[in-house]
């Protein structure tokens, strides 16, 4: 499965819109809030346009974020399936681990109880 990396704007739009109906605002709302206009709200969550950092902070503002959370992957669909290939992958990692560690340790005390047998 070929991995798509994720783009500013996507990211961006993504976490825009997520938010925006967190808060349970519509584009007009948030907009107006911000001091915006919705058309170029629009712009912004499809991609066809990107904020100035001064934009990005009234939208944070009027969404009651951090701007910075508006560029957090984990918040958008692909973080959290990144988020959960990393645990499964961690999770196999310690199985495997594990399983090694147990079958290594068998085969010493079978060695040892042979050993000790012989004697």
């Amino acid at each position: 499965m070929e991995k798509r990396k994720l783009g500013i704007r996507q990211v961006l739009a993504q976490n825009l819109k997520k938010n925006r109906q967190k808060c349970d605002l519509t584009q007009e709302k948030l907009a107006e809030k911000a001091g915006i206009s919705a058309h170029y709200l629009a712009m912004i969550e499809v991609e066809k346009k990107f904020p100035t950092p001064e934009t990005l902070e009234k939208l944070a503002m009027a969404l009651d974020i951090y701007a910075v959370q508006l560029f957090d992957i984990s918040e958008t669909p692909e973080g959290a399936l990144l988020h959960l290939e990393q645990s499964i992958v961690s999770n196999i990692e310690h199985i495997i681990s594990d399983t090694i560690k147990q079958t290594i340790s068998g085969d010493i005390n079978s060695l040892e109880k042979k050993t000790i047998g012989k004697e």
